[in-house]
């Protein structure tokens, strides 16, 4: 039995395809395979039940993939406590960031960290958070940049900063003439917001539970877009209004949409940064934490 091994068959129990997997661990399909064949024929189990159209881990497969991924995450242990002898800043980091912060974030934070760690290189991923989340347990990611509430077992987190929501609205909009947005008035326009599976989106029906009777009503309807940059631009066509967190306004064409603030109290989102508490470069995660506060403070 072997590390490598193991990979194989955490990868295939995530990817349910032997080809996708293979290409996931930079193999051929037959090296996979084999590998995966000899590791059943050595504990004497079938881990993968197999079909001509999927592949599906057996029961007994769940256990020895659970206890694999920690063998794993033991093993990248060492080499990170063998690494923690030496300057905890010339080795990569691994972030990630959901969707709607990396865009805005990423752009100010790899150069302070540069500036301060030009021998540390950054390999960055956005994604959703539950994509993160696994990630980050895994060890695929030392740290992650998310929106609080955020709770995983053995995992610290920090907040960053909070940012508040503003509703962007198209430059002839009636709205135009309030200074301040009441969040029940969303109810009664065209709702640009991002797809299921955002946790902004979530967020944002949170601070306002009318919107969830748009469904179910003659009120105005909710529209999706995939990104918060794509809705800007559906803003800016007239084809509705949208809210994004202060971030993301920052390159807004204002010949086209302008934006307000909601009425007090502002509904916000805490960022936060979280790590593995066996994470050994407490150096790196410091710097990660001043440096995200410092790019909050610079906007």
């Amino acid at each position: 039995m072997t590390l490598t091994e193991l990979k194989y068959i955490i990868t295939l129990a995530q990817e349910h395809h032997f080809g996708r997997a293979a290409e996931k661990c930079h193999v051929s399909q037959p090296t996979l395979s084999v590998a995966i064949k000899k590791l059943e024929r050595e504990l004497d189990i079938a881990i993968f039940e197999r079909s001509k159209s999927s592949v599906t881990v057996t029961p007994l497969g769940e256990r020895i993939i659970a206890q694999a991924q920690r063998v794993l995450e033991e093993s990248r242990a060492i080499k990170e406590i063998a690494s923690s002898g030496k300057d905890q800043l010339t080795t990569p980091l691994k972030i990630g960031a959901i969707f709607t912060i990396g865009p805005y974030l990423f752009p100010h934070l790899v150069p302070q960290i540069h500036q301060q760690a030009p021998t540390m290189p950054l390999y960055l991923e956005e994604n959703y958070t539950g994509v993160l989340r696994r990630q980050l347990r895994d060890g695929e990611l030392d740290a992650i940049i998310v929106a609080l509430p955020f709770t995983e077992t053995d995992v610290l987190t920090r907040p960053l900063y909070d940012e508040n929501f503003v509703v962007v609205l198209p430059k002839t909009h009636a709205w135009t003439k309030q200074k301040t947005i009441k969040a029940e008035q969303l109810t009664d326009e065209d709702l640009l917001m991002l797809g299921e599976g955002h946790c902004f989106r979530d967020q944002v029906f949170e601070h306002c539970p009318a919107l969830n009777r748009k469904h179910h009503s003659r009120l105005g309807s909710v529209l999706e877009g995939s990104s918060l940059e794509t809705l800007k631009y559906m803003v800016a066509s007239g084809l509705g209004i949208t809210v994004l967190p202060e971030s993301a306004i920052s390159n807004l064409d204002l010949n086209l949409v302008t934006t307000r603030p909601f009425e007090s109290p502002a509904p916000f989102r805490t960022v936060a940064l979280a790590w593995r508490g066996s994470f050994p470069r407490g150096q790196a995660i410091d710097l990660l934490l001043s440096t995200a506060a410092q790019c909050r403070i610079k906007h």
